[in-house]
């Protein structure tokens, strides 16, 4: 491969350390796409003849063929899926492929499978945050008037729905596509033609094979082009996010699940047991999607890392870029299935939410707003009476709601008895009719909403 520069091959070590075979096979099918495309374009441009551009596509279509088919063995002496796939090629066709590679680099032959491969994944990943969005909304509707506590803080607040705590959920996933559409839209452009660093002195038609690549248009620097990964960084970015609301929505089912909390169960298919304890039921399938998360975090820290001095152009530190997206990819579309799978598949124990919403005195910002509403009382005033209400039923070891009405009258003799009318949790979240409140009319609406949304998508 290295013509006549060096009198002898590289050493074992090196050829051990230079090698990327073992993991950017992976792209075979985008860099034959890319021959294929770069061939054609090379006939048209009269740079090489019809017949070799056809034998040409004819050998690398049998590759991908041996490749699939797992007919294909890949070599470490010969590094990459470039030069595996050309060493093929020579062996099937001969001479003519040799033409394949003129008005070309690996470089921008790296740049462009990668960015492929990485704007394919990301289609991927946007529609499974819609299946995931499309799970949280069926929850939502079937459960748009199931009372749950409110947390911060991890303590009871205030009381809210079930439907929009999913919904809550749905607006994260529906902010992660965006991120992910956005980073689709940056990365929609071929690098193919840039050459080494310099692009090339052949009339090359950078246009017809950006077509042909499914890209909008050619990338418009030939340096950037092949010295860049902003668009492997940003498919990380995003894909950080969204594993981080992934991991919080694990983290609430870990702590649902719990029968200390018993808000949800698990079925039998997102659940494991313990070896020594025959009474366990482990949520797994949530834990390892926080811990997923971890991963996929530390992909972006080590792709800023060894990106973060090389200076241009291309440098062999690119290398390690590949390693780090694939794994994110992979995990986080595992951890994508298993939680929109725990999604459709959980359980949700409504008594027990509801008997849950009521503790901690939840209601307690309802007396208060009554008390301002109905009495004209300052907030901070109907504040510190909420708090000597609260004191009280809790030096009784009741709710709020259990009460006496004289009691409650010592507070402020206005007090009457419709402050019981905003003292359950059904009658808490009801009021909550502002715009993205919790009211159940409110979590139909945003339902419905969503539905349209999706349905105009097609």
């Amino acid at each position: 491969m290295w013509g006549g520069r060096f009198a002898s091959g590289p050493s074992a070590i090196m050829e051990a350390i230079n090698a990327s075979i073992s993991f950017d096979k992976r792209l075979y099918r985008e860099d034959i796409a890319g021959s294929i495309a770069h061939s054609a374009m090379l006939a048209a441009q009269g740079i090489i003849s019809q017949g070799d551009a056809a034998e040409i596509r004819r050998g690398l279509e049998q590759i991908h063929d041996e490749i699939d088919e797992g007919r294909f063995e890949f070599s470490v002496a010969h590094e990459d899926i470039h030069m595996n796939v050309e060493a093929r090629l020579s062996a099937l066709i001969g001479p003519a492929a040799g033409r394949l590679h003129t008005a070309r680099s690996r470089n921008d032959q790296v740049a462009v499978d990668f960015r492929l491969f990485v704007k394919n994944a990301a289609g991927d990943l946007d529609r499974a945050l819609r299946l995931l969005i499309e799970a949280l909304v069926d929850r939502a509707e079937e459960h748009a008037a199931t009372v749950m506590p409110g947390f911060t803080h991890l303590q009871a607040a205030q009381p809210v729905t079930f439907g929009h705590h999913c919904l809550a959920y749905v607006e994260m996933a529906a902010r992660d596509r965006g991120r992910v559409q956005d980073a689709i839209r940056r990365m929609d452009e071929s690098p193919l033609g840039a050459a080494a660093l310099a692009g090339t002195g052949f009339p090359i038609d950078r246009h017809r094979t950006a077509e042909a690549l499914g890209f909008r248009e050619p990338t418009r620097n030939s340096l950037d082009s092949v010295s860049d990964r902003d668009f492997a960084l940003e498919f990380l970015a995003a894909a950080s996010i969204t594993a981080t609301h992934l991991s919080r929505l694990a983290e609430e089912i870990v702590i649902w699940s719990t029968p200390q909390f018993d808000f949800v169960r698990l079925s039998d298919a997102f659940s494991t047991g313990s070896s020594i304890m025959p009474q366990k039921k482990n949520p797994d399938a949530a834990e390892l999607v926080r811990a997923k998360t971890g991963r996929i975090n530390g992909s972006l820290v080590a792709l800023l890392t060894i990106m973060k001095g090389l200076p241009l152009s291309y440098s062999k530190d690119m290398q390690e870029d590949k390693e780090q997206v694939f794994d994110a990819i992979d995990n986080l579309a595992l951890a994508l299935a298993a939680v929109t799978g725990m999604v459709s598949d959980l359980q949700v124990n409504a008594e027990k939410m509801r008997a849950a919403a009521g503790a901690g005195f939840s209601t307690a910002t309802d007396l208060a707003d009554w008390l301002v509403r109905e009495l004209g009382l300052p907030f901070r005033e109907a504040h510190h009476v909420t708090g000597r209400a609260v004191a009280m039923a809790e030096e009784r070891r009741v709710a709020l709601e259990a009460l006496p009405l004289e009691d409650l009258r010592q507070l402020d003799g206005r007090i009457t008895n419709a402050i019981y009318s905003v003292l359950s949790v059904d009658a808490s979240v009801a009021s909550r009719t502002s715009f993205g409140g919790t009211a159940p009319d409110n979590v139909r609406a945003q339902v419905r909403h969503w539905r349209e949304r999706l349905s105009a998508e097609g």
